[in-house]
C-alpha cells in the first residue's frame, strides 16, 4: 500500500467510524476526494485503489485531467467558484456541479449541456455562515432558488452543499450543518426530490456525518496541503 492509498483508506475509516456512532451505515455517505493542483498520477494511484468520485475546482485544470483521464471512466464533480464565461467548459465535461449559486450560472449550464450527455446533477450552494467571503446562496432565499432549478432542463437537482465557518468544536461544526439538514427536509417537504447534502470537510466530516451529511469533500486528510502557484 502507498502513502497516498494509506491515507485514502484512513479516510475511509473515519467515514465509517462517525457513521456507526450516529447509526447509520458508511455506504450512505460517498467519498470525494478533492484532487485540486494534484496531478494526474496520483488521481490514477487512487483510482487504483477503488477510488471514483474526484472534485475540481479549477476548470482548465480539472478538464484536462479528464480529457487524460477518461479511459478510467471516473466522476468528476466541480466544486470551485464557476463564473459565467467558463459554464460551457463544465457543463461539457463534468458529471457534477457542486457550486450553483445564481439561476443565471445554472441556466447556462443547462443551455450548454450537451444534449448527447445524461443531465448535469448539481448542488445548490447554500451560505449558512453568512460569510461574506463565501459564495452560496442565504438560507432564506434558498427555497424560491431551489424550485427554479429544479424545472431546468438537462440539469438535476440533486442536492444542497455548504462550506460553513470552520469551528474546531464539534458541537459548534455541527449547528450550520444541521441548518442545512433542515433546509433540506423542508424543500423535500414541500415536494423536491433530492438525495444529497454535500457538506463535511477533511476538519469536520464527523459532524457533518452525524447531521446527515451524504457526500464528504476530502482533499488535505488524503493529498496534504496544497497552495496553487
Amino acid at each position: 500500500m502507498t502513502i497516498l492509498s494509506a491515507k485514502l483508506q484512513a479516510v475511509r475509516v473515519r467515514i465509517a467510524s462517525a457513521a456507526g456512532q450516529c447509526g447509520r451505515s458508511d455506504d450512505t455517505i460517498q467519498l470525494l476526494a478533492v484532487s485540486k493542483t494534484c496531478p494526474a498520477a496520483q488521481i490514477r494511484e487512487l483510482a487504483a485503489a477503488g477510488q471514483r468520485a474526484f472534485g475540481e475546482s479549477y476548470v482548465q485544470e480539472g478538464v484536462a485531467k479528464i480529457i487524460e483521464l477518461r479511459v478510467l471512466e471516473l466522476e468528476w464533480h466541480f466544486i470551485g467558484a464557476l463564473q459565467a464565461n467558463k459554464t460551457r467548459m463544465v457543463a461539457e465535461a463534468f458529471d457534477w456541479v457542486h457550486s450553483v449559486d445564481r439561476l443565471e450560472i445554472a441556466q447556462r449550464l443547462s443551455d450548454q449541456r450537451p444534449a448527447s450527455l445524461p443531465p448535469l446533477s448539481i448542488c445548490l450552494q447554500v451560505n449558512v455562515s453568512g460569510e461574506a467571503s463565501k459564495g452560496g446562496v442565504p438560507l432564506t432565499a434558498a427555497p424560491a432558488l431551489a424550485h427554479a432549478l429544479a424545472v431546468l432542463p438537462k440539469l438535476r437537482l440533486r442536492g444542497l452543499m455548504a462550506i460553513p465557518a470552520p469551528h474546531h468544536d464539534c458541537l459548534e461544526q455541527r449547528r450550520p450543518f444541521r441548518l442545512l439538514r433542515e433546509l433540506s427536509e423542508q424543500l423535500q417537504a414541500d415536494g423536491l426530490c433530492l438525495d444529497t447534502l454535500s457538506m463535511g470537510m477533511s476538519d469536520d466530516l464527523e459532524a457533518a456525518i452525524a447531521e446527515g451529511s451524504t457526500l464528504v469533500r476530502v482533499g488535505t486528510a488524503i493529498f496534504g496541503e496544497r497552495h496553487r502557484a
